[in-house]
C-alpha cells in the first residue's frame, strides 16, 4: 500500500510540465492535490481533468516570488482540507545565456523564482507542518545543481542553492521530511524564455534524448509514498543517454 491516500499535497508550479504530470499521478493514487501557478486558466483545466477521472483537486493562482501570495496559497490548501502534508516547490525558470551577454534582468528573475520562490514555499509551509507534527517539503533542483555547463552558470547556481537550502532544512528537521528532486533533461516548457539564440540551439540538442515529465512525477510519487519514518533525501533522474549535465 502506498503511503499517499488522502494526503494533502500543495504543488507550486503546477500548470504544465513536471508539476502537471505530478498532480495527475498523485491524484490518481488517492492524494488530494492543491495546484498553484500564475496561469489560473491552465490550473482550472487541470482540476477539471483530475475530477473527470475521480480525483480530488483544488487550485489557486499564486506568484511564487510574493511571500504573502505563497502564504495565502498554502493557507488555502489547509482551509480546504484541514492540513498540508506535502509542499512541492516546483516553479522555475531557465533563460540560459553566456555570462558576457550580461542579461542581468534574466539573472534576477532566476534568483527570484528559483531561489526566493523555494524559500517562500518553505516559509509558508514550515509553521503549519510544525504545528501539525509533521510533513514533507519537496524542492525541484536540477542536474544543474551538480554539474555546470556553459550558458547555464546562473541557472546552475540557483539550483545549487536549492540543493543547499534543502540539505540545511533536512539537517534542522526532526519531524519534517525533505526531498530534493534533480531532473536531467526533460521535455517541458522550461527554457521557453531563452532569448539568446546560441543557448536555444544547445537546449534543442540536449532535448533530443529528453525524459518525459511523467518520469519525474514517478520520482515524486516514490518519495511521497515512503513510510513516514523514511526520508528520501535526493533523487537524480536522467535519460540513459545523458552523459554530460
Amino acid at each position: 500500500m502506498l503511503n499517499i491516500e488522502n494526503k494533502v499535497i500543495a504543488i507550486i508550479g503546477a500548470s504544465s510540465g513536471i508539476g502537471e504530470a505530478t498532480a495527475k499521478l498523485l491524484a490518481q493514487n488517492g492524494a488530494k492535490v492543491v495546484l498553484g501557478a500564475r496561469r489560473a486558466d491552465k490550473l482550472e483545466k487541470l482540476v477539471e481533468e483530475i475530477y473527470a477521472f475521480g480525483g480530488t483537486a483544488e487550485f489557486k493562482a499564486v506568484d511564487v516570488t510574493d511571500l504573502d501570495d505563497v502564504k495565502a496559497f498554502v493557507e488555502f490548501a489547509k482551509d480546504k482540507f484541514g492540513r498540508v502534508d506535502v509542499i512541492f516547490n516546483n516553479a522555475g525558470v531557465m533563460p540560459l545565456s553566456p555570462m558576457n551577454a550580461l542579461k542581468v534582468e534574466e539573472w534576477d528573475n532566476m534568483i527570484n523564482v528559483n531561489i526566493q520562490g523555494v524559500l517562500n514555499g518553505i516559509a509558508a509551509g514550515l509553521p503549519i507542518m510544525e504545528a501539525q507534527g509533521g510533513g514533507q517539503i519537496i524542492n525541484t533542483a536540477s542536474i544543474g545543481a551538480h554539474v555546470v555547463v556553459p550558458t547555464a552558470a546562473v541557472y546552475c547556481a540557483t539550483k545549487y542553492a536549492v540543493w543547499a537550502i534543502s540539505e540545511g532544512l533536512r539537517q534542522e528537521s526532526q519531524n519534517i521530511r525533505v526531498t530534493t528532486i534533480s531532473p536531467g533533461v526533460v521535455a517541458t516548457e522550461l527554457g521557453s524564455d531563452i532569448t539568446d539564440e546560441s543557448s536555444k540551439g544547445l537546449l534543442e540538442e540536449l532535448r533530443k534524448t529528453a525524459l518525459t515529465s511523467e518520469a519525474i512525477a514517478r520520482a515524486v510519487l516514490y518519495a511521497v509514498s515512503q513510510p513516514d519514518d523514511v526520508d528520501v533525501n535526493e533523487v537524480i533522474v536522467r535519460p540513459i543517454r545523458q552523459t554530460m549535465m
